[in-house]
């Protein structure tokens, strides 16, 4: 088996997309960790198109020590310079120039002859090699480029001195078949390809960008450009985690090659970029969306519970996600609400009681378009009619600029009135500690959720909770025109929900079940 070398672009091509631009700071974040992902090269920007890049790369070159870390530079010689400049700290560098060999790109954008092209490419790569001896030459627009001159250009800066020759398809326009033909005809066309590593550049204009790659991997490419989530240039690049996820859970057939990512960071590695750019992935997206490992049928939720790989191909721990999640909806099944209802620790149900629930269920589930763990919570408490153990009689909150925010909370427990004070780090967190003294218990916030119901300035509001009580997780909403006082409903739900929780299994106990 051979090494693929990933190569990633997040950090410019991906940032070369609009709304995907990353601060100085970002990018450096970013980097290191791909570094701890395991990407072999860092391709950090393009260190002659401004001030910002050409010190992101320098500052990511300063930093990361486990990758080579690489610039873009145009085949002139002012790029060549900025990139080695940019690059001077790095253990290990790359400068990686290229020049279109498109007849629609030499003739149009650069007005350019094929010779006066060949002769600049292998000029670009002689002067980057005073810089560093890791030198990648790209043909832009290489597959739709004549063939004969893209093979005497392949050859011309390999000679040269070019370690790696990158075949883009950079508007997306390839089939996987005439794509991995195409890296076949290179090796068998270019007389001393054996010298370099051909890697490839796919963009996803028709959805294809995966698919190209791997093709071009299957046909002897060693190296793939690849971005996180898939982002750059218009539909955007092949995404490395569909890459390397395939040529992992498909080693059967991908037995030529093989990674060094370290896939457990992938999940992490995605969530990163969307906090970054503030552009998150669709629930569906392959690997790391919300649904990728969720889900709702009834028919696969039995297959999961009863045999996982009856409808994963992979775990969902080995890309690093937090768990397979069962959706619990119109579509779930009895198997499914079953095993929700002993992640929320009511064990031990009858099998009446889970018919008489599941119908229950199923009428709520035509009605609400998500159905949430309190909703379940609350037909299952339904004939415990007063679960309502505490109420909120009044609450009060000093906060402001300057001051220390405390409050004041009074509760009724079982017909005893009780008040607390406390402080805290904001209203909320204050009005929370008041409200954990008055019930003379105090709980972990797991999740703390906020959404408007309306529009306004005096929209409703929802705040939903999640509360570790002792080891038992609880959760509550409330809602109120003042988040506060929602904040404070939804807590105190949570709480009346675990006192009914403890009431019911100690039913059940006292029931002999």
């Amino acid at each position: 088996m051979e090494k693929l070398i990933i190569f990633d672009t997040t950090l410019r091509d991906g940032e070369q997309a609009p709304g995907f631009s990353m601060t100085v700071e970002e990018k450096v974040a970013m980097a290191k960790q791909l570094e701890k992902l395991g990407v072999d090269v860092i391709e950090a920007g393009f260190a002659a198109s401004s001030e910002g890049d050409f010190e992101a790369i320098n500052q990511v070159a300063q930093e990361v020590k486990g990758c080579i870390v690489c610039s873009l530079a145009r085949a002139l010689e002012y790029d060549i310079e900025k990139a080695g400049e940019a690059l001077q700290p790095a253990e290990r560098k790359r400068i990686h120039t290229f020049i279109a060999t498109s007849p629609i790109h030499m003739k149009y954008k650069l007005k350019m002859t094929p010779e006066q092209v060949l002769e600049r490419a292998v000029s670009a790569v002689k002067y980057a090699r005073n810089f560093t001896d890791d030198v990648e030459f790209s043909a832009e627009d290489a597959f739709r480029s004549d063939r004969d001159f893209l093979f005497k250009v392949i050859e011309a800066v390999i000679d040269a001195g070019a370690k790696t020759v990158n075949i883009p398809d950079t508007v997306g326009y390839a089939i996987p078949e005439e794509f991995g033909q195409l890296i076949a005809d290179i090796k068998n066309n270019v007389s001393n390809i054996d010298k370099a590593i051909i890697s490839v550049h796919c963009h996803n204009d028709l959805g294809l960008a995966v698919a190209n790659s791997l093709s071009a991997i299957k046909k002897g490419a060693r190296q793939a450009h690849l971005t996180i989530n898939g982002i750059g240039e218009r539909a955007g690049n092949a995404a490395l985690e569909e890459v390397v996820m395939a040529i992992k859970v498909r080693k059967d057939y991908f037995n030529e090659v093989y990674t060094e990512i370290n896939t457990q960071e992938l999940y992490r590695t995605s969530r990163l970029l969307c906090r970054i750019t503030g552009s998150f992935v669709q629930p569906n997206k392959a690997i790391v969306g919300d649904n990728a490992f969720a889900h709702e049928a009834g028919i696969h939720q039995h297959g999961i519970l009863a045999h996982r790989e009856t409808y994963e191909i992979m775990r969902a721990e080995d890309v690093g996600f937090p768990r397979s999640k069962m959706v619990i909806g119109k579509h779930s099944g009895k198997h499914g609400l079953k095993a929700r209802l002993e992640e929320l620790g009511y064990k031990n149900i009858s099998e009446e009681e889970l018919n008489t629930l599941f119908e229950k269920f199923k009428m709520l589930a035509d009605r609400k378009k998500e159905i949430f763990d309190e909703d379940i919570e609350a037909l299952l408490l339904e004939e415990m009619k007063d679960y309502h153990y505490a109420k909120l009689l009044y609450f009060h909150v000093l906060s402001g600029n300057g001051i220390i925010p405390s409050s004041t909370v009074k509760v009724d427990i079982d017909g005893q009135e009780v008040v607390a004070t406390s402080s805290g780090d904001g209203p909320i967190d204050s009005a929370l500690k008041a409200l954990e003294k008055a019930l003379g218990i105090t709980g972990r916030l797991k999740d703390y959720t906020i959404r408007s119901l309306s529009a306004g300035k005096d929209a409703m509001g929802e705040v939903r909770v999640v509360v570790d009580f002792d080891g038992n997780i609880s959760s509550g909403r409330g809602t109120s025109t003042d988040i506060i006082e929602a904040s404070v409903k939804a807590y105190l739900d949570a709480y009346n929900k675990y006192l009914a929780k403890k009431t019911f299994m100690e039913k059940k106990i006292t029931e002999g079940i």
